[in-house]
C-alpha cells in the first residue's frame, strides 16, 4: 500500500467525460486540461480519467505505448501538480514478452507517481489478451482516513478482483473504462453491484464518441455502498463530481458489518463440482 494525505474524512472525486480523439494525445491533453480547470477542484480531491485516457482503447501497442517519454504520464504529474490533486489516468507501458500493459497509472497532488495497476483481466473477447498483457494483482492506496483501488474496464465482470480491495477495507474503487453502447447496461448494473457486495463508494469513468469500431455512451457514475447513484453522466462531456463521506460509509459498515462474513478460504478456491445425468434430473 502507498500512503497519500489525508482528506479530512471527505473524499472528493470527479470524474472527467469526453470524447477521446483517436491517438491523438495532445488534443485530449487540450481537452484534458479545459474540462479540469472548469471543474475547480478542491486541493486533494482524485480526478479521474477513462482507461487509455489519451489516445482511446487501441491494439496498436507501438503507436499508444508510452515509450521512453512518457508523454501521457508526464501530462498526469504535472496536471496533479498544478492543480494539488490526485489524478487517475491509464496509459499503456510495454511488457517484458512486447505487448502492452493496459494500466491505471496514479500521481499524487506533488507530481510524484504513486504507483500503477495492470489490468488483470485483458478482454479477451475482442483480442485484448494478444496485444496487452495480464497483471497478476491488485492494488489499493491507502490514506488515513481512508482508501482507494483503481481496476481498469473488463475487471469489473470479475468480482473477485475487488473482493481483494474489499478485504482491506477499500473506501471507493474508481474503475476507468472505454466501456461501448452494446453493454452499456451492464456497466451500470455491474458497478451498482460492486458498490453494494463490497460496501464501498465506486465510480466508474467511461467515455463518449466513436473509435474506428465503436460508439461510447458514457454514463460515468458515482455510486454509494447501498448502490444508490449519486452523480450520473449520459452521452455528453463533462465531469461528475460529489464529496464522499467516509464517517457515514464506516456506519453503515457498523450497523451492517456484511464484510465480516467472508470467507477467505473461498478466495482462490475452485468450487466442488457435482456432475448430474439428465436421467437422474428427471427422477
Amino acid at each position: 500500500m502507498v500512503r497519500v494525505d489525508p482528506l479530512n474524512g471527505v473524499m472528493r472525486v470527479i470524474g472527467v467525460q469526453y470524447d477521446i480523439a483517436w491517438e491523438h494525445r495532445e488534443r485530449n491533453f487540450r481537452t484534458i486540461e479545459r474540462m479540469v480547470a472548469e471543474a475547480r477542484p478542491a486541493p486533494g480531491s482524485w480526478v479521474v480519467l477513462p482507461e487509455m485516457y489519451s489516445t482511446g482503447f487501441s491494439f496498436r501497442v507501438d503507436k499508444v505505448e508510452e515509450g521512453d517519454d512518457r508523454p501521457g504520464e508526464a501530462f498526469l504529474a504535472g496536471l496533479a501538480q498544478r492543480y494539488g490533486v490526485q489524478v487517475i489516468g491509464g496509459v499503456v507501458r510495454r511488457a517484458g514478452d512486447g505487448r502492452g500493459r493496459n494500466q491505471a497509472v496514479v500521481f499524487g497532488a506533488d507530481g510524484s507517481e504513486l504507483g500503477r495497476y495492470t489490468k488483470i483481466h485483458p478482454f479477451s473477447f475482442a483480442g485484448e489478451d494478444k496485444h496487452y498483457a495480464t497483471g497478476t494483482r491488485p492494488l489499493v492506496f491507502a490514506f488515513p482516513h481512508g482508501s482507494i483501488s483503481p481496476l481498469v474496464c473488463y475487471d469489473l465482470r470479475f468480482p473477485e478482483a475487488f473482493r481483494s480491495g474489499a478485504r482491506t477495507g477499500t473506501d471507493l474503487f474508481a474503475v476507468i473504462a472505454n466501456w461501448p453502447v452494446d453493454r452499456i447496461a451492464h456497466w451500470e448494473a455491474l458497478l451498482r453491484a460492486r458498490a453494494i457486495e463490497n460496501q464501498a463508494y465506486v465510480i466508474g469513468v467511461n467515455r463518449i464518441g466513436d473509435d474506428p469500431k465503436l460508439h461510447y455512451p458514457g454514463h460515468t457514475m458515482i455510486v454509494d455502498p447501498r448502490g444508490e447513484i449519486l452523480e450520473r453522466l449520459v452521452e455528453s462531456g463533462g465531469t461528475v463530481q460529489c464529496d464522499l463521506d467516509l464517517e457515514d460509509l464506516r456506519a453503515y459498515r457498523k450497523s451492517f458489518p456484511g464484510l465480516d462474513d467472508i470467507h477467505d478460504n473461498l478466495l482462490g478456491e475452485r468450487a466442488d463440482v457435482v456432475r448430474v445425468d439428465p436421467a437422474d434430473a428427471r427422477q
